[in-house]
């Protein structure tokens, strides 16, 4: 059976391994009420993702684990830099509700290039940001079962490309949450 431009819809609970150690708790869940939705065979989810659980049917379970360097590589540290507090200031102020540790903010480069930024730490002068995925040197360990598993609609392919590129918009990241875009965002989504 091909598995190009299948609609699936999946139920996970997605733990991370850093150092050998797994996460006791997971960092994300899609359950039924709100499960992680993707069409195959447009290169919108981690390609191990992908084909992890492409060929599967509804009501089959998964368990697997991509490797870091198959997911968001490792961590690297010269990706973090201390900027001026001005690149983030709105009319000279510093709004907390955006800006603070942890959050993930849309920047933009010098040629118009759009990415996300995680908060690291808050100075008196500079702001220390992280340009590494938050998934950055971790092994991802996916669990779940299939909902649904379908041939996908034109329509419906149509509409997913549609989002995708509201989301290329954001950064092509959106597991922030900022854009909306990838059918709900996720470690399974953009990429």
């Amino acid at each position: 059976m091909a598995v190009d431009n299948r609609y699936i819809t999946v139920a996970y609970r997605l733990y991370t391994i850093e150092d050998g150690e797994e996460d006791e708790e997971p960092v994300e869940v899609a359950n039924r009420r709100h499960p992680f939705e993707f069409i195959s065979g447009l290169n919108l989810v981690l390609p191990l993702f992908e084909s992890n659980i492409a060929h599967l049917e509804r009501g089959d379970e998964f368990d697997f684990i991509i490797p870091c360097k198959d997911a968001y590589g490792e961590f690297v540290e010269e990706l973090m830099f201390d900027v001026d507090q001005s690149v983030f200031m709105v009319d000279g102020k510093l709004d907390f509700n955006y800006i603070h540790e942890g959050a993930v903010v849309p920047m933009m480069n010098e040629e118009g290039g759009r990415f996300n930024a995680t908060i690291i730490e808050i100075k008196p002068d500079k702001i220390t940001i992280d340009l590494n995925h938050p998934r950055a040197g971790q092994d991802l360990h996916f669990v779940g079962h299939i909902i649904d598993a379908r041939p996908a609609a034109n329509e419906e392919i149509a509409a997913m490309l549609n989002i995708t590129s509201e989301c290329a918009g954001c950064g092509g990241d959106c597991n922030s949450g900022s854009c909306g875009g990838c059918a709900g965002g996720g470690c399974g989504g953009c990429h």
